[in-house]
């Protein structure tokens, strides 16, 4: 046990607000994992959510679990944030996976505690490991040999019927209490696993859990915001992304219920984080921002659709100290905008920089995905014309705001009406990332984009099988070399997981998963997308 990552720990505990410490006798202790630093995981709602679902039952005891890549936390056994104990001491581990690129962190974590790292080594001597998370909903196939269970859906419905089970049956046969576990909606249990579709569960009505942050500290990267749920899921329905298909329906809390934790959360932070993958879709929010400044709230929001922008919402953002706002046009073309269900034209664009402009924002983020589907350098080049007709606004207006691109390559994800399409190759993704960046950079556009070699290991997991079990667990470290070196070894082929465009007819390795999207509607939006002509100038 490393006496520095106990310091550590516990000087992180000095800093926060609102840790729930309990003893644990008489109590079922469970882990809460997020398999990546303590500085991304506290930033993330779904932590602060399950951490106050678990903890609210009186006979459970939950804590925190972080990894620290390139520290001698990752050379010595993860420990617990609260109470500084070992993985192996608790019951249950759940794991909160959002990110593909955390499945290593996940195999690193087991290994480093000493608990076996496949289920079927695994017994009554060993905690439960479970896994949830949006990953795990679109396609749980690659980690399965590493848990016990995996949960398809939200925590609201699930953790209520897992924890009487867990609770009954922890203390005897292993077999016993997966076989119980496994007739639960919404729970895959590899060992025990009838055939049939594993439905996602999810929460009808949010006012009945409130999300909001729970533990409260300076050493995160968004240690200054108390952060609010205000909605979940997305409408839009854009074909490539994973949270319209993972969190639908859109739910809205309700005006009452948002206002009544903003209360609460002004007692320990000025600036409010309202959260939602469509926060500016919410009905009631040009009567809610105005309520909550006068409140003497600072705002900040994580997401703003183009299309329809509201004057009244910018307005209380600038008006709430807001100094970044971020727009997503994701593709510079019409055609290309048409194709992913985008919806939103250049002077649609236009307009919202403009009305950014004018508010006096200091910095506008615009995110854009290169790599997508019958992708030209064409539609590179309408990138950079776009982004260059937005400088001009914001220049027009000399509002001394800045404009920075992010930029991600395209990865198909399961689940999604582009699930079986190919990604595009990284040198091809490197040279337009090159491109982007020399025609803009200069230019006084700042340019960012992820790594086209990650990304397409990202792709590789995303659509992967069972097959990639053993690749991740021969790599030993954290390096496009390890991950290459173990793919190699076990006779992967890179270019069919994330190059190759799949059959339509074929069986998909996730197809056990059923989101509850109706039957042929990924299949129909595809077939639109790859049909589609622009509408929108």
């Amino acid at each position: 046990m490393g006496w520095d990552e106990i310091e550590k720990a516990r000087r992180r505990l000095s800093r926060e607000q609102g840790t729930v410490i309990k003893d644990w006798g008489g109590r079922i202790p469970v882990a809460l994992v997020y398999p990546n630093s303590y500085y991304l995981g506290m930033s993330n709602l779904g932590v602060h959510a399950l951490y106050r679902l678990l903890n609210g039952y009186d006979n459970v005891v939950c804590e925190r679990v972080f990894w620290e890549a390139g520290s001698t936390a990752s050379q010595s056994p993860p420990l617990s944030l609260e109470s500084q104990r070992p993985l192996s001491d608790f019951a249950a581990l759940f794991f909160s996976i959002s990110y593909e690129l955390d499945y290593f962190n996940v195999v690193r974590i087991l290994k480093a505690s000493g608990i076996p790292l496949y289920a079927a080594d695994r017994d009554e001597r060993h905690p439960l490991v479970i896994a949830g998370g949006s990953c795990i909903m679109a396609n749980l196939v690659p980690l399965s040999p590493f848990f016990d269970g995996l949960a398809i859906g939200e925590a609201e419905p699930l953790v209520p019927a897992m924890l009487p089970v867990i609770t009954e049956g922890i203390g005897g046969r292993r077999s016993e209490l997966l076989k119980s576990l496994s007739v639960l909606p919404g729970l895959y249990i590899p060992r025990y696993y009838s055939g049939k579709a594993v439905v996602r569960q999810w929460a009808k009505e949010l006012d009945d859990f409130p999300v909001a942050s729970v533990v409260l500290t300076p050493d995160t990267e968004l240690g200054d915001l108390y952060l609010i749920e205000v909605e979940r899921g997305c409408n839009w329905g854009c074909r490539f992304c994973l949270v319209s298909q993972c969190f639908s329906p859109m739910r809205l809390r309700s005006l009452d219920s948002i206002l009544t934790q903003a209360e609460a959360g002004l007692k320990y932070r000025k600036r409010l984080g309202l959260v939602g993958a469509a926060v500016s879709a919410h009905p009631q929010l040009e009567e809610l921002l105005p309520r909550l400044t006068k409140m003497g709230a600072e705002l900040s929001l994580s997401s703003l659709r183009i299309a329809p922008l509201s004057s009244v919402v910018l307005r209380e953002l600038a008006r709430g100290g807001a100094k970044t706002i971020t727009l997503a046009p994701e593709a510079g073309s019409p055609r290309l905008r048409q194709m992913i269900k985008k919806g939103i034209s250049e002077d649609d664009i236009l307009r919202a920089v403009s009305q950014v402009a004018e508010q006096g924002i200091k910095q506008l983020k615009l995110y854009f995905i290169i790599g997508l589907p019958s992708e030209t350098d064409e539609d590179i080049e309408a990138i950079i014309n776009l982004a260059l007709r937005c400088k001009e606004t914001i220049d027009r207006k000399r509002a001394g705001c800045r404009l920075t691109l992010n930029i991600s390559p395209f990865v198909p994800k399961a689940g999604t009406p582009f699930q079986w399409l190919p990604m595009e190759q990284p040198a091809v993704l490197n040279r337009r990332l090159s491109r982007l960046k020399n025609s803009l950079m200069p230019r006084g556009i700042k340019v960012k984009g992820e790594s086209p070699a990650w990304s397409q290991v990202q792709g590789v997991l995303a659509r992967g099988d069972i097959e990639l079990a053993e690749v991740l667990a021969d790599v030993e470290e954290l390096s496009l070399a390890a991950w290459r070196e173990s793919a190699a070894k076990h006779d992967i082929d890179v270019d069919f997981y994330a190059h190759q465009r799949w059959d339509i007819g074929q069986k998909l390795p996730w197809a056990m998963i059923e989101l509850g999207t109706k039957a042929g509607y990924q299949e129909s939006e595809l077939g639109r997308a790859l049909d589609s002509k622009p509408d929108f100038a």
